[in-house]
């Protein structure tokens, strides 16, 4: 699946060289092989490729060009796409450095596949005395599975399927699995959730998993699963709608984030939570100005349909809090404000508690999957104001600070519970080595260290 060998035998050994120590590497070459290195035009230049033949004509080593950014490790995700046939190992690197060379060259094998056929490399990465390679393959498949749930159009995942692919993850890890499916929200006290989704083609409901031993630290996620976003009776313009079936990809990050807490069998009592509805038009869909009560019992007025998943994270997340985790984190591809601010390529993240902050900053470092601290800037909490309810979804004023504005919304659901939201795009826009052209599993390596981090 990851282009893996599976024995550990020695393959033709990967070298990545600096135009420094070309010279020098050149010295132990025979003189054949130096002049066919030259006459191939290699100088080690970043991502260069150069091929150093045995006299019968076999490939003996392969040199490339190292960069020299801190992550360039990603260069051995598009070295692996580009050798030919073989088995290779991967020379002069160890450790964290082996680590992630391996895992770039794994997710550079990802393809969606399931409407047009595509072809892989046949290039395989053997690993000798790898001790790692279990936890490798987890975070692979669990990226993997993540980019394929987003990945797949409306059509055919809406609600119903993806609480599906929930069960199923569910039964094959052991864990408990329920949902509130249609008017059965409105019994179990999420309207919000219910309002939201009573629109949609299929029906809006909320999942739970739960998993581990109670006796340890109580750890909740909250996804977003917005399977289709329309805008609502806000609709949203042709353009703005074109990649929403990629809004449910904050329940996907949290699907795949407990896939690999689950298969590590990381010592913590895991609860995820995850709204699911298609935020759709029709004849029942909520309307600007109409009021709703929410689970944690403060009244929100639709001050725009099209700022939907605040409102069924507010459910979700209060719920959640109940049960006084140790930490609670959610997944979301909340706000255009954000990509403004920082950009489609870094989520931002905003916490109640500081000490998480600055552990999210370096497990963030520490994984290679970039994030950004923003603030809950109190003074602005005012423009949540309603003239009629509690809250305002989307608050007053000229719509600047939205991130941040949505972000204050939540928290209003949290209570004292330690939390961390993360803002994320969820989506590569364009194709890097590694990182293809779609869903992406923003911000899951990173909570991921920092959970191992905590709960060891």
């Amino acid at each position: 699946m990851f282009n893996f060998a599976e024995n550990t035998s020695p393959g033709i050994p990967i070298l990545a060289l600096r135009g420094a120590a070309l010279p020098t590497f050149e010295k132990g070459l025979r003189l054949c092989q130096k002049t066919a290195l030259k006459a191939q035009g290699f100088a080690a230049a970043p991502e260069e490729i150069g091929y150093i033949f045995q006299e019968s004509g076999a490939l003996e080593r392969v040199v490339f060009g190292a960069k020299k950014e801190k992550d360039a490790f990603w260069s051995y995700g598009q070295l692996a796409t580009r050798l030919p046939a073989g088995t290779y190992v991967l020379e002069g690197i160890k450790g964290e450095d082996l680590f992630w060379a391996a895992f770039a060259w794994g997710m550079a094998f990802y393809r969606f596949d399931r409407y047009k056929k595509t072809t892989l490399p046949e290039a395989l990465l053997a690993l000798p005395d790898f001790p790692d390679q279990g936890f490798l393959k987890h975070l692979l498949e669990a990226t993997f599975l993540v980019r394929d749930l987003i990945n797949v159009p409306a059509n055919d995942l809406g609600t119903t399927q993806l609480a599906l692919q929930a069960q199923r993850m569910a039964e094959a890890h052991g864990a408990s699995f329920r949902e509130i499916v249609g008017e059965a929200l409105l019994q179990e006290n999420f309207p919000l959730v219910y309002a939201v989704g009573k629109a949609g083609e299929t029906p809006p409901r909320l999942v739970e998993m739960t998993w581990g031993n109670p006796g340890h630290p109580q750890v909740a996620l909250v996804g977003k699963g917005v399977c289709f976003d329309t805008g609502g009776l806000n609709l949203k313009t042709g353009g703005g709608m074109v990649l929403m079936k990629k809004d449910m990809g904050g329940a996907a990050t949290v699907l795949g984030l407990a896939s690999l807490i689950m298969a590590e069998k990381l010592p913590v009592y895991l609860r995820v939570v995850m709204p699911m509805v298609e935020n759709n038009v029709g004849p029942n869909a909520m309307r600007p100005g109409d009021v709703y009560p929410s689970r944690g019992g403060k009244s929100v007025e639709i001050g725009n349909t099209d700022a939907e998943g605040r409102l069924i994270l507010a459910d979700a997340l209060s719920y959640a809090s109940d049960f006084k985790p140790a930490v609670m984190i959610d997944f979301a591809t909340l706000t255009g404000a954000m990509r403004v601010a920082l950009g489609e390529e870094l989520p931002g993240f905003f916490t109640n508690t500081p000490a998480l902050a600055d552990e999210l900053m370096e497990a963030s470092l520490e994984t290679h999957d970039p994030l950004w601290p923003m603030p809950l800037f109190a003074p602005y909490r005012p423009r949540l104001k309603s003239s009629i309810a509690d809250l305002n979804n989307i608050g007053t004023g000229d719509g600047m600070g939205g991130a941040i504005i949505a972000a204050l919304f939540l928290e209003e659901f949290v209570g004292t519970t330690p939390w961390i939201h993360i803002d994320h795009m969820a989506w590569n826009k364009s194709a890097k080595p590694g990182k293809p052209l779609g869903g992406e599993a923003m911000g899951l390596r990173a909570v991921y260290r920092l959970l191992k981090t905590r709960y060891k």
